[in-house]
C-alpha cells in the first residue's frame, strides 16, 4: 500500500484531526515495527485516523466500516468512481458560488430536499451510478450544513439546517484523488461494529471512535443515525473490545468522553474497561449545545497494551 497524502474530505462530529500528534504516542510498538498488516476502524467517520497511519505505517489492507450507509456509499464511489463525482462536485461549487448569497439557502433546501427524497430510491447494497449523484449531494449538504453536522429524524431525514457559509470547499480534486489512492487496499462495508470480528488477527491494529457517551445533559449527539448510542450499548462495546483481546490478540484503541470532566466520581469507563491502559488526551470540544461551552477537555484514550501515561 503506497503512503498517500490524504485527509478527511467531509467535516465530521468528533473528527480526530486535532488529536493526531497525540495519538503518536500512544501506538503500539508493533505498529512502529512493521509487525502489524492490517488496520480495521468500525467507526469510520471522517477516517482522519486511516490517513494518518496509511501515510507513517506500512499497512498492507484495511477494513473500514460504519452503520451510516450513506456515508459508506460516499466513501465506496470516491474509492471507485471518483472521477465521475469530482465532475458532480465541480458543478455544485459553480453553483454555490454563482448563486447569490440570499438565494443559497433555497439552493441548500432543495438539494436537502432531492436528497431525502432519494433515499428511498437507492439500493444500498450496490454500486450503480445513482450513487454517483447521491454521495455529491452528501459532499455538498456537509460542506454546506451548519457546522458540518450529520444527523438524522426519527424518519431517516437529513434535517440539519444551512450553515450560511460565504465560501464552502465542495470541490477538492487534489484531496479527492489522494483518498481514492488510499481507499484502493481497503474493504469498505456498511456494518456494526461486532461484524469486523473475522476481520481481524493478531497482525491488526483496530481502532474504535463509537459516538461519545455525553458529559452533560447538553452535549449529547445521538442522532447520527437516528437512533441513541446508550449505556447500555457502551458497555456491549466493552464487551465486544475485551472479546477481541482475548479471541484475536489483536492491538485495539478506543476514544471516548472523559465523565470525569463534570464528575470526579463518574467511574463508568473505569469500570467497563477495567485492567486495560486508560490514558488522557487533550482535545477542544463544545461540552454543551452553547458556543461558550467550548474549551480544551479531556478525552479517553483505551488500549490493550502499554502502560498509562
Amino acid at each position: 500500500m503506497k503512503n498517500v497524502k490524504a485527509k478527511p474530505f467531509i467535516k465530521w462530529v468528533g473528527g480526530k484531526g486535532q488529536l493526531l500528534e497525540q495519538f503518536e504516542s500512544y501506538y503500539p510498538d508493533e505498529l512502529k515495527k512493521g509487525m502489524i498488516k492490517k488496520y480495521v476502524e468500525p467507526f469510520l467517520g471522517g477516517g482522519a485516523l486511516y490517513f494518518s497511519i496509511l501515510e507513517k505505517y506500512k499497512i498492507q489492507n484495511a477494513y473500514l466500516s460504519d452503520v451510516n450507509r450513506d456515508l459508506i456509499l460516499t466513501y465506496t464511489v470516491i474509492q471507485n468512481k471518483h472521477d465521475t463525482l469530482l465532475d458532480f462536485l465541480e458543478q455544485y461549487q459553480k453553483q454555490y458560488d454563482e448563486t447569490a448569497t440570499d438565494k443559497r439557502y433555497n439552493l441548500f433546501l432543495s438539494i436537502r430536499k432531492h436528497f431525502n427524497e432519494q433515499r428511498l430510491e437507492i439500493n444500498y447494497k450496490k454500486l450503480s451510478d445513482n450513487w454517483i449523484s447521491r454521495a455529491a449531494q452528501f459532499i455538498f449538504l456537509n460542506k454546506t450544513c451548519f457546522n458540518g453536522l450529520f444527523r438524522l429524524n426519527s424518519k431517516g431525514e437529513f434535517n440539519v439546517p444551512f450553515g450560511k457559509y460565504k465560501r464552502a470547499a465542495i470541490f477538492d480534486p487534489d484531496n479527492i484523488i489522494a483518498v481514492s489512492a488510499a481507499l484502493q487496499n481497503a474493504e469498505i462495508v456498511q456494518a456494526t461494529y461486532s461484524d469486523c470480528y473475522t476481520s481481524v488477527n493478531n497482525k491488526t491494529l483496530v481502532y474504535f471512535d463509537p459516538p461519545y457517551r455525553p458529559i452533560t445533559r447538553t452535549s449529547s449527539f445521538t442522532t447520527y443515525t437516528g437512533s441513541e448510542f446508550t449505556d447500555k450499548q457502551q458497555i456491549e462495546l466493552s464487551q465486544f473490545f475485551h472479546k477481541l483481546d482475548k479471541d484475536k490478540k489483536a492491538k485495539l484503541m478506543l476514544s471516548n468522553s472523559d465523565p470525569t470532566v463534570i464528575n470526579p466520581r463518574d467511574t463508568f469507563f473505569e469500570k467497563a474497561y477495567q485492567g486495560y491502559s486508560i490514558n488522557k488526551v487533550y482535545a477542544s470540544r463544545a461540552i454543551n449545545c452553547n458556543g461558550a461551552g467550548r474549551g480544551k477537555i479531556n478525552e479517553l484514550l483505551i488500549t490493550n497494551y502499554g502502560v498509562k501515561k
